[in-house]
């Protein structure tokens, strides 16, 4: 498989942008705010970004409501080029559990990753849809566990589906992973040691045994 350069992607994009007056609305899916603040110091120079918070994976609930206030303190500190807007999706645990059915067995990183990928991606792509926004990404690539490859195929899929632009993304190109760490130092940010779900949770604890 021939592996493709989603940053050439994205700045072949982002040159086009500086032909036009008009400043493109992205809707962003956030996992956490540490992998935002990178994506947000970043994007917010080209786009008028609506943060979408939503993660039904992340357990337990008082985990997920804490990740949701990292967010809004980031958004809300960050200074930024252009307005960043917040939207909290809904967060209906059962809705990861019966994407992933089947496939609780498999390691971090394969199959249930993918399925919870999507769930979230799919949620984000119908959203832009309905807000009229001009493009949508998640901030999922930042991260060296990711998998970018996915991430980009699922996105373009739901970009047919849907008709909405899904914006090319490997944010941890660029050292963006790096700025990640430096911000989430520098904001203070509380960042979490294990993805979201109950069984990044179990394996990451067993690693750390």
């Amino acid at each position: 498989m021939v592996k493709i350069n989603y940053q050439k992607h994205l700045d072949k994009i982002i040159n086009g942008l500086a032909d036009s007056d008009n400043i493109p609305h992205l809707l962003l899916h956030s996992c956490c705010a540490p992998c935002s603040s990178y994506v947000l110091e970043y994007l917010s120079q080209y786009f008028r970004i609506t943060v979408l918070y939503y993660n039904p994976n992340i357990s337990p609930d008082e985990e997920y409501r804490k990740r949701v206030a990292e967010q809004k303190r980031l958004i809300a500190q960050l200074p930024t080029k252009h307005p960043v807007a917040f939207i909290e999706g809904e967060y209906i645990p059962q809705d990861f559990y019966n994407a992933i059915k089947g496939l609780e067995h498999i390691p971090e990183g394969g199959e249930r990753c993918f399925a919870c990928y999507r769930l979230r991606l799919e949620y984000t792509a119908k959203l832009a849809k309905e807000l009229g926004a001009d493009f949508f990404t998640t901030t999922l690539s930042i991260s060296p566990y990711k998998n970018a490859q996915k991430l980009n195929e699922i996105a373009d899929e739901l970009s047919q589906t849907y008709n909405i632009k899904a914006l090319p993304s490997d944010f941890k190109k660029k050292e963006g992973y790096k700025r990640s760490i430096q911000l989430s130092a520098e904001y203070s940010l509380y960042r979490q040691d294990y993805c979201g779900c109950v069984f990044s949770k179990r394996e990451s604890a067993q690693k750390n045994q």
